[in-house]
């Protein structure tokens, strides 16, 4: 009898096959590519925060859509992602009352599906973008409804069968896996090992990445060296070995780095902070100009902060700030034009700021918004092209408030420190650490939420609270700052 409900079932299924194609890998791609145009990192490289969801998430729904092929797959755990997406038709009135002012917009949505054509189908839905192309891939689009051929019928099972079998009823798994909401235990009991035997696996390379680095800050008499990215152990000590090449083959061209931080990022030059920006992608002919031309950034670097003593003048004297964490990695380049614009357009519109009437207060520029706010830490946030009379009432209207943030920021920076340090030594984690696009407010709430648990399994562990599950390559355990 057994027999007999395996070969019918084989021979249905292989009808099913014939009749229409099951959607490959290489179609999945193809069929995502208006969502993966939308939300690719790379168009956020003026948005940081938004950049690093976008990697994350990607990393993890890729992953889901390799279990989805692998063979012998039954069913996955619900997850949940987040993406920021690009407004790809600025010219569509229906759409972009949904988009922030700076042409993006958050979307959530958890994947329960159990095949590919299901899950681009629910990607694309959940991301409002149309789904019409997909019958150009000659598959079976409509999943979800009962199709009028008896033959692309879904097979449902009675019930007996599955207990006589013994096979796992799929709708029963999806039914509980949908049931059944990822804790923080529960995670931790399914990838803790995991996490434990790569993070054994990378020991060695973490030792090597500090005696290189230890090594060559002191014979180069560096403040610091930086990451942008979160590049693997292995992949940052190969970098620190190409800088020592260089050292070797050149010290003389590294006459001028002394005191600066080195940050390893996408593309060579000074950044706007001041630091030497050396792009993991360039040889070593590219680093060495950067470090010839330290001389000249210098020069640029006084008539950058002219600019800015110009503005902060014209302002009322409020401060102009660059915050590293929260603002795009510009060159100095890119930065003294952004100044020297914002800085030609107050002085033509001559606005009656009364001198000193906003000294204390700080204020950061952006080339990529419309609109000003008040960040929580009490720097305002300025576009570039705000118009100079709406700015001048939104900061008369939140001086007072951002004086408060200002005074609450000191007050939450210490109390996070504490909350880091006193869960650090609870937990005998081996490192406590945030992404930046956590908040300060998230991450004194997750501490705090923490330290009321119980949690062995995080003895000697790198923890880092995200915005997602996962468990990076060197063995660093990541949670949402929002667990349950």
């Amino acid at each position: 009898f057994y027999y007999f409900i395996r070969l019918c079932l084989d021979k249905i299924l292989l009808q099913c096959v014939l009749q229409t194609r099951p959607l490959s890998g290489a179609d999945a791609i193809n069929a995502l590519r208006p969502f993966y145009f939308a939300v690719h990192p790379d168009f956020f490289g003026q948005h940081p925060k938004e950049r690093e969801v976008n990697e994350n998430s990607l990393k993890r729904l890729n992953g889901y859509l390799e279990n989805l092929q692998k063979p012998g797959f039954r069913s996955l755990k619900p997850t949940q992602l987040t993406f920021y997406v690009r407004e790809t038709e600025p010219n569509s009135s229906n759409v972009q009352e949904s988009f922030s002012a700076s042409g993006f917009r958050a979307v959530s949505f958890t994947l329960r599906t159990r095949d590919l054509l299901s899950t681009v189908l629910d990607i694309l839905n959940s991301c409002s973008l149309s789904t019409e192309h997909i019958q150009s891939l000659n598959v079976n689009s409509q999943p979800h409804k009962e199709a009028k051929s008896t033959v692309n019928r879904p097979i449902k099972w009675d019930k007996t069968y599955y207990s006589f079998t013994g096979f796992k009823d799929p709708e029963e798994e999806l039914e509980q896996a949908q049931r059944m909401e990822t804790t923080l235990i529960s995670w931790l009991d399914d990838n803790g090992a995991s996490a434990v035997k790569k993070l054994k696996k990378s020991l060695p390379l973490r030792k090597e990445l500090e005696r290189l680095k230890f090594e060559l800050s002191h014979e180069l008499q560096l403040s610091d060296i930086r990451w942008q990215r979160s590049w693997g152990i292995a992949h940052r000590c190969s970098q620190l070995h190409s800088l020592a090449r260089l050292v070797q083959q050149r010290p003389e061209v590294l006459k001028n780095v002394k005191g600066h931080t080195v940050v390893f990022t996408d593309r060579s030059g000074m950044s706007a902070a001041g630091h030497i920006m050396l792009g993991t992608m360039d040889v070593h002919h590219h680093w060495t100009k950067i470090f010839e031309r330290l001389p000249n950034y210098y020069k640029l670097q006084k008539g950058l902060l002219f600019l800015e003593d110009r503005i902060s003048e014209l302002l009322g004297g409020i401060q102009v700030i660059y915050i590293e964490e929260l603002q795009p990695l510009l060159t100095l380049e890119e930065y003294y034009e952004t100044l020297n614009s914002f800085y030609n357009k107050l002085r033509d519109s001559r606005l009656p700021f009364h001198p000193r009437s906003l000294r204390g207060l700080q204020m950061i520029l952006e080339s990529d918004r419309y609109a000003p706010s008040l960040h929580e830490f009490g720097h305002f946030m300025i576009p570039t092209v705000c118009d100079p009379v709406a700015l001048q009432w939104f900061i008369f209207a939140k001086a007072q408030e951002a004086r408060e943030n200002l005074r609450r920021k000191e007050e939450m920076m210490i109390t996070e420190k504490e909350l880091i340090y006193t869960s650090t030594e609870k937990f005998s984690l081996d490192r406590l650490y945030k992404e930046p696009s956590v908040s300060s407010a998230q991450m004194i709430d997750c501490c705090r939420r923490l330290l009321e648990e119980s949690l062995p399994y995080l003895q000697g562990m790198h923890l880092c609270i995200s915005h997602f599950y996962s468990v990076l390559q060197d063995g660093d355990l990541c949670i949402p700052w929002n667990w349950k």
